[in-house]
């Protein structure tokens, strides 16, 4: 940062006009991150599940090295190259907002609205799935060689695991943060059906620690691994 003098700055006013110049160029550098188009190496991809383990992973920083899947409400504050949405009431806020057409490759289900809605991508079959577990789908088909996997929590948050898992809850079109956590069931199948059908495929899943909940269904699965936020932050130098 160049040193710059002003006549009749004080002590304090210095300090804060360089706060100011630092978050600037910080801005600056985590915008120009987010316009870099996206490098496949070695075709990876990253899904990105709503589940609050993810918080501390700004995925700007996941651009340069894959394609990135994003669910729902994930639009408000960033562009992934696919959003995934299947419920009606979050596709009606996507397109009243005209993203679908601003940047594309939004994907949901085919319904009597959906079909309605010009530059929608519509699924073909419809399997009828949780936006997480379409989305991963989706990666699959598109023939990643290692596909990381975040924000699939499945239990819920609180002391008791009981409270709704989301990094939205409270926000329009979803449950409020008090609010019970909605069963995990179909969700680990879904995700269980797409791993076994891609079985050359490697997962990792973004677990919040090492103590991380895995549902039955998606035990001794010979393709998913995981690892830890801490730990996945360090492979991709995220600070």
């Amino acid at each position: 940062m160049v040193k710059k003098y002003i006549p009749g700055e004080t002590k304090e006013q210095r300090k804060a006009r360089k706060r100011l110049e630092k978050a600037r160029l910080e801005q600056k550098e985590i915008q120009e991150i987010a316009e870099r188009p996206s490098m496949i190496i070695g075709r990876t991809a990253f899904v990105l599940g709503n589940g609050t383990s993810r918080e501390e992973i700004d995925p700007v920083f996941l651009r340069p090295h894959g394609r990135i899947y994003g669910c729902n409400a994930l639009y408000r504050t960033f562009n992934p190259d696919y959003l995934i949405a299947v419920d009606t009431k979050m596709i009606r806020e996507i397109t009243q907002k005209n993203f679908h057409l601003q940047h594309g490759n939004v994907w949901t289900n085919p319904n009597k609205y959906t079909r309605s809605i010009p530059g929608l991508n519509l699924f073909n079959p419809n399997l009828g799935w949780s936006s997480g577990p379409t989305a991963l789908n989706l990666a699959s088909k598109h023939e990643n060689d290692i596909i990381y996997i975040l924000g699939f929590d499945y239990e819920g948050i609180g002391n008791k695991k009981e409270l709704v898992n989301n990094l939205y809850a409270g926000t329009e079109n979803y449950k409020n943060k008090n609010d019970k956590a909605t069963y995990f069931g179909n969700w680990s199948r879904q995700t269980m059906t797409v791993l076994k059908q891609n079985s050359n495929t490697k997962y990792i899943r973004v677990v919040r620690d090492k103590d991380y909940f895995l549902p039955e269904t998606l035990q001794g699965i010979p393709n998913l691994e995981h690892v830890t936020v801490k730990d996945f932050k360090k492979t991709f130098s995220i600070s």
